[in-house]
C-alpha cells in the first residue's frame, strides 16, 4: 500500500476520536510539514527532521512532539509518555475535538517546527550494556533456543525485557513477568510492540 494510501486509511478508520484527529490534522497541515507515514502513524517532518505526530489511542488522542522536552509549554499540556524513559518526546492529550483550541495547538507545532529549524534536539545517549537480572539469565542458559531468540533481539528490545524482570519489587512478580514474557521473547517480539504499532 503506498504512503498516501496508508495516511489516508488511518484518518478513514472509524473510531471516537477520528473528528479529533482530523481537525489536528488541519492544523498541523496549514503549516509547512510535510505529511509522511511512519511507525504506523501520521508523521509530520521538516527536511528529515521528525517534528510532531498525529495519533488516536483506545482513550485519547493528540499530537507528539519528537523533541517536545524543548517546548515552553505555557499551557503546560505535555506529558512524557513513559517517565524514566522517554527523554525528548512530549505528548498533548486531548478527549474531545472541543478541548482542541486552533490558536493554541498551532503555537505548539509552530514553536516546535522553529526548534527544528535551528536544529534543537535531543540526540539519543548511547546506552550502556544490558544487565541481564539473574532469574532470566537463568532461563536463557537453560534454554538454547530461548538464548538465541533473545540474542535476535534489538538490544533495546532486551535492555526493555531485563529492565521489566528487574523494576519489580518482590521476587514472586519477578517470577510472575518472566513467565509472561519468555514465550514473547520466544516469537521475536518486544515487550512494547503491540504500543508501538499504533
Amino acid at each position: 500500500m503506498e504512503k498516501s494510501a496508508k495516511i489516508a486509511a488511518y484518518f478513514e478508520k472509524e473510531g471516537p476520536f477520528r473528528e479529533g484527529i482530523a481537525r489536528l490534522r488541519d492544523l498541523v497541515s496549514d503549516t509547512e510539514l510535510e505529511e509522511d507515514f511512519k511507525w504506523s502513524c501520521p508523521v509530520y517532518t521538516l527536511g528529515k527532521e521528525n517534528v510532531v505526530g498525529v495519533l488516536a489511542f483506545k482513550n485519547h488522542f493528540g499530537l507528539w512532539f519528537f523533541n517536545g522536552v524543548f517546548l515552553s509549554d505555557p499551557l503546560g499540556v505535555l506529558e512524557n509518555a513513559q517517565e524514566g524513559k522517554t527523554k525528548a518526546m512530549r505528548h498533548w492529550k486531548f478527549t474531545s475535538v472541543e478541548q482542541i483550541d486552533p490558536r493554541h495547538v498551532k503555537a505548539y507545532v509552530l514553536e516546535a517546527i522553529a526548534n527544528a529549524r535551528k536544529g534543537v534536539r535531543l540526540d539519543p545517549v548511547k546506552p550502556k550494556k544490558t544487565a541481564i537480572p539473574h532469574l532470566l539469565q537463568a532461563a536463557l542458559n537453560s534454554d538454547p533456543e530461548l538464548q538465541a531468540a533473545f540474542g535476535n533481539l534489538a538490544p533495546y528490545k532486551q535492555r526493555d525485557y531485563a529492565e521489566h524482570i528487574a523494576s519489580a519489587k518482590q521476587e514472586a512478580t519477578k517470577k510472575r513477568r518472566l513467565d509472561k514474557i519468555l514465550p514473547m521473547i520466544r516469537q521475536g517480539v518486544g515487550l512494547h510492540d503491540k504500543y508501538r504499532n499504533c
